[in-house]
């Protein structure tokens, strides 16, 4: 038995030049967004500067990550501008892993950081779309193997970084033998900046000096992941050349157009697709649309808002949540948590790629979505469990990883491939994972560590309420289309007649 159709293999092989440039871009964009919580300490002292400075270049990442995701539609028009983009982003990636040894300020460091969330924002946005536009109705599968290949980044980057880690002080004033942090405490502080937005708690206890002498060989990871990274730009640019974009290519057919991709994707968009977010706001696409077209839109934002935010929210803060009361986990045993939640939804998303090929959107959604509602109620109930707690973060992982890659086929199947489905569902998740996790966080601070876990059960019972709404709006949306389109035949016959 064939674990997929001849179908799916022979898309696959009319299209891997593209499917695996965009595959690897995202890996790009896993290696790049992993690296900055287990390397933040080690550039507190390469910048020398507090932890509270230091915590802004995650707020900096985020925020131009979102950014990127909504100007990202800006590159979609066309396929030469599309992997024009994607080949600045990803060696603009490179360039900021070689030069963020040369960031000894703070500052210095947050705009590099800020150029590199622009670039993974850009990244998210083109090639979810590109995939979709090339795969429409089979784009499921490759949607799920293209949000692996995130994991797979995720994972890679800390174990190349772990090496290179300080295990005492990396800056020493003339003090340091007698009060400098022990590798325990500098562990408990990395796996509480594991979050984007983690608030910090009762850090004058561990003397973090920003004064004296720097010795760090973080430089060294950095370069590493560098090199790492530059065969994707690479590989990018041989797909523009196979496709005849390149300058000195301007005058000869390009190979794209001689394929015959008429039953599946056109590389090319037609105009009637989303070209951006002023394409998405321009009067006259939008008039004439019935009110369920943009329904449709914000719930499916809204849901990605929410799941987003749960993983980042949890990525964020369960580490905190473990080694508090009632729980208070040793912070090497808690340390383990994030890493055990993020290998989970890679290997879901490993999963999913064979179940999308098997069953619906649809169906793979509810399974997810329920998922993270049994999970969630089952962490309250256990809640003094440390063993159900690390059971719970590997459940949910593998539930909650194929949320976005399947919203995303249905929607754009909802939709026909047109409107503006992926800028509006990459940028809305890109809002999700960066407020859910600052409300969660000031939640945890005003009534106590019992709040992440209640926070994240509201969160996934109104995200499952919101589908079931999307699942109605869904099918009114299918009867008004179909009606539209019998009236429009109803209309064209009298006139083939007549003529």
């Amino acid at each position: 038995m064939k674990l997929l159709d001849e179908h799916i293999c022979s898309l696959f092989k009319r299209h891997w030049r593209q499917t695996l440039t965009y595959w690897s871009v995202f890996f790009s964009f896993g290696l790049c967004i992993a690296f900055l919580g287990p390397t933040i300490l080690d550039l507190r002292c390469q910048t020398q500067s507090t932890l509270q400075q230091i915590t802004w270049v995650f707020f900096s990442q985020q925020l131009f990550l979102l950014v990127g995701s909504s100007v990202g539609g800006l590159f979609k028009k066309t396929l030469l501008s599309s992997l024009a983009a994607l080949l600045s982003s990803t060696l603009i990636i490179s360039l900021v892993f070689a030069i963020i040894p040369l960031c000894h300020h703070v500052v210095l460091l947050a705009i590099t950081m800020a150029l590199a969330g622009k670039a993974m924002g850009v990244i998210d946005t083109i090639a979810n779309r590109q995939l979709v536009k090339l795969y429409q109705k089979d784009s499921a599968v490759f949607l799920q193997a293209l949000h692996f290949f995130i994991g797979l980044g995720a994972l890679v980057s800390p174990l190349v970084a772990d090496p290179f880690l300080a295990d005492d002080s990396c800056v020493l004033a003339a003090n340091w033998t007698a009060n400098s942090s022990s590798s325990s405490d500098l562990q408990h502080l990395r796996s509480s900046l594991s979050g984007h937005a983690t608030t910090l708690h009762n850090i004058s206890q561990y003397p973090l000096y920003t004064e004296g002498v720097v010795v760090t060989r973080v430089s060294y990871a950095f370069w590493i992941m560098a090199l790492i990274n530059l065969p994707v730009p690479a590989v990018v640019l041989a797909l523009m050349y196979h496709e005849r974009l390149l300058p000195c290519f301007n005058n000869s057919p390009r190979l794209l157009d001689k394929d015959s991709l008429s039953d599946t994707s056109p590389t090319q968009d037609s105009g009637q697709g989303d070209v951006s977010w002023f394409g998405c706001c321009n009067p006259a696409k939008l008039r004439g649309r019935p009110a369920t077209f943009f329904i449709l839109h914000a719930l499916g934002g809204a849901i990605l808002f929410i799941t987003d935010g749960i993983i980042g929210s949890y990525a964020g803060f369960i580490y905190t949540y473990a080694i508090s009361p009632p729980l208070l986990m040793g912070h090497k045993t808690a340390g383990y948590l994030n890493s055990v939640f993020w290998a989970s939804i890679t290997a879901g998303r490993l999963a999913f790629i064979y179940l999308s090929y098997k069953y619906t959107a649809p169906k793979l959604l509810t399974f997810s979505l329920v998922g993270v509602i049994l999970v969630q109620c089952l962490l309250m109930i256990f809640y003094t469990s440390c063993v159900f707690l690390f059971i719970g973060t590997c459940v949910l992982g593998l539930c909650i990883s194929s949320v976005f890659p399947s919203m995303l086929a249905f929607i754009e199947d909802i939709m026909d491939y047109k409107g503006c489905v992926t800028t509006v569902l990459v940028t809305s998740a890109s809002t999700g994972e960066m407020m859910l996790q600052l409300i969660v966080g000031s939640m945890i601070q005003s009534h106590g560590s019992y709040a992440f876990l209640l926070c994240g059960t509201i969160s996934s019972f109104i995200g499952f309420c919101l589908f079931m709404l999307l699942i109605y709006v869904q099918s009114i949306y299918r009867n008004c289309s179909a009606e539209s389109s019998a009236n429009m035949n109803m209309k064209e016959k009298p006139q083939t007649e007549g003529s």
